[in-house]
């Protein structure tokens, strides 16, 4: 082979480089341009609703969410809790609070969460033979762990409150199951 022969096989193999390289980076030009990345494209909406109802008893939440998908494995929101509770001739007690949500999905079949929780509890205690009546008002502050098997846009699983104080707390356990549904 001459030098001329590589002169010329050298300036078409550089053509075909740029060429390649020129078409690529226009193709990635282009997808910046005509990917839009809508805000609310990338939103899900859910939460929670709860009822338990007993002899005298009633338990009554709601817990509206909102997440926002960051890509495929993490997602981030913000949710609210309104809660009832009430136990015949004893007491009734209103929740309310917000709470910052963080998931992930390390494969799509499991979700891995933590969910920092901040509820306000006024509970009004009933008179009874044993007791006056009075009112307990405190915040409570719950961080959850959770893990959870996800299909679709249920996941089901369970999370644990590292803060739980069994004094303290608004809950009789640290170990909470739950069912999660978004949007």
């Amino acid at each position: 082979m001459n030098k001329i022969q590589f002169s010329i096989d050298c300036k078409y193999f550089f053509v075909i480089l740029a060429v390649l390289f020129s078409s690529y980076a226009q193709a990635q030009q282009t997808y910046v341009i005509d990917n839009k990345n809508n805000f609310w494209d990338k939103v899900q909406f859910g939460g929670g609703l709860g009822l338990g109802i007993g002899s005298g008893y009633t338990d009554i939440s709601v817990m509206p969410s909102a997440i926002y998908n960051v890509n495929e494995i993490v997602s981030v929101g913000v949710g609210l809790q309104f809660g009832y509770l009430n136990s015949k001739d004893y007491y009734e007690s209103y929740v309310y609070g917000g709470s910052l949500i963080a998931l992930v999905n390390p494969i799509p079949e499991v979700q891995l969460s933590a969910e920092l929780e901040q509820v306000r509890v006024n509970t009004d205690y009933k008179s009874t033979p044993y007791m006056t009546s009075y009112s307990d008002n405190f915040w409570n502050t719950a961080l959850y762990l959770g893990a959870g098997y996800r299909t679709g846009n249920v996941t089901i699983g369970a999370r644990y409150d590292v803060l739980y104080d069994p004094d303290k707390s608004l809950y009789g356990s640290g170990f909470m199951p739950f069912v999660r549904v978004y949007f």
